[in-house]
């Protein structure tokens, strides 16, 4: 009996979404993108869910589209008009990409839509659409500049050449790096660190930092102000003062730790 090509699980409040085709390095064929957009979809509705981490199945987290299934009338869009990468863009939640493997093109499109990346030591990352022969459709060209520079990122679309975790660290296109065997722990570690902040504020930070950084630095000012006075006329100070002494114990916990 063959294995999902898309594994849910969930625990105390993560869900971790795994892209399970190792056998074809994560590629993502069209049953692939189908069954990922509708888990990422179903999780949308999921109160339980309040971080989603997306990973992948043996020594890839995805080496891209299937150019197999790739032709002039092909579409990336799935049931819903959702893409692999739109579905990641539309959750309300945090999404935490743990990259265990090669993240290429597609795969590399799909970890660019995250909102918090955490990579193993072996993994690598690559834009190989000029090299393949195909223009991206995903987002690379709109994102991967914003995540690391312009001609940086020039250079890695241009030449295809692999980016390793400790240089994508170095570059800020990933948050950290770990020990491979550490990924999953440290990525469990960061989204119940993400639970223990207020949830509301959470999603409300998601929305707000992907407005102001698709906007000019005055458009982004505007709608932070827009935020700022919808959401704080209605806090109740006296629970936002026990919140703050609570901050201010777990800053003094962490100093002692450094």
């Amino acid at each position: 009996m063959s294995q999902p090509v898309v594994l849910v699980s969930k625990r105390d409040g993560v869900a971790t979404v795994t892209l399970n085709r190792p056998e074809k390095l994560n590629a993502l064929n069209h049953e692939l993108r189908a069954t990922f957009c509708e888990a990422m979809q179903a999780l949308r509705g999921d109160q339980e869910a309040g971080v989603v981490i997306v990973t992948g199945a043996g020594r890839a987290f995805s080496a891209g589209l299937d150019l197999k299934e790739l032709g002039s009338n092909a579409s990336i869009r799935e049931t819903g008009n959702v893409t692999f990468v739109s579905v990641i863009e539309q959750m309300e939640v945090p999404v935490i990409a743990a990259v265990n493997g090669f993240a290429v093109t597609g795969g590399f499109e799909m970890v660019l839509a995250c909102d918090i990346i955490i990579a193993a030591e072996t993994a690598q990352f690559a834009d190989t659409h000029a090299r393949v022969g195909v223009m991206p459709g995903a987002g690379m060209s709109a994102r991967l500049p914003r995540a690391i520079g312009i001609r940086r990122a020039k250079e890695m679309s241009f030449t295809g050449n692999y980016l390793p975790a400790r240089e994508a660290e170095r570059l800020g296109l990933v948050n950290r790096v770990v020990q491979g065997d550490q990924l999953m722990t440290v990525a469990h570690e960061m989204a119940k660190q993400i639970l223990e902040a207020e949830q509301r504020v959470v999603r409300q930070m998601k929305r707000l930092i992907t407005r102001t950084t698709e906007s000019t630095l005055g458009e982004g000012m505007q709608i932070e102000q827009d935020y700022f006075r919808a959401y704080n006329s209605s806090r109740n100070l006296g629970a936002v003062e026990e919140r703050r002494a609570a901050v201010m114990e777990r800053g003094r916990a962490q100093k002692s730790k450094d």
